[in-house]
């Protein structure tokens, strides 16, 4: 059973930092791209940021405009386990983030196989 489990949401000011981390288990995770998405009350699910699966020696990245420069994706396979680093955060950071996975990056959430059931992340003014 492929289980993917997102922690570390909760409730910030701006400009402050929040890591989130989504630890996957019941699939080979090496072989499998991660994605983080957002989903504001009333909007859409957007694509956040994206890490390639492993293999090779080039580590590839992809993130929303939006968040350039002030989040960072990342992933330990040891420890089955893919971060997002929320820096300076804004209000409208505030949103509910899940994980996904999927075989290559791709910002179309229809596209990514097994999602995490999402943690919630609020930045006040």
């Amino acid at each position: 059973q492929v289980q993917l489990v997102e922690s570390g949401g909760g409730s910030a000011q701006a400009g402050d930092s929040l890591r989130l981390s989504c630890a996957a288990s019941g699939l080979t995770f090496g072989t499998y791209a991660v994605g983080w998405f957002r989903q504001a009350p009333g909007k859409e699910c957007d694509f956040v940021a994206g890490i390639n699966r492993s293999g090779g020696n080039t580590r590839y990245t992809r993130y929303t405009d939006s968040v350039k420069g002030r989040f960072t994706i990342s992933r330990d396979n040891a420890k089955n386990t893919v971060y997002l680093q929320m820096n300076s955060l804004k209000p409208e950071d505030t949103a509910v983030y899940y994980c996904a996975a999927a075989p290559n990056i791709e910002s179309a959430w229809r596209l990514y196989e097994h999602w995490g059931q999402g943690t919630q992340v609020t930045v006040a003014s």
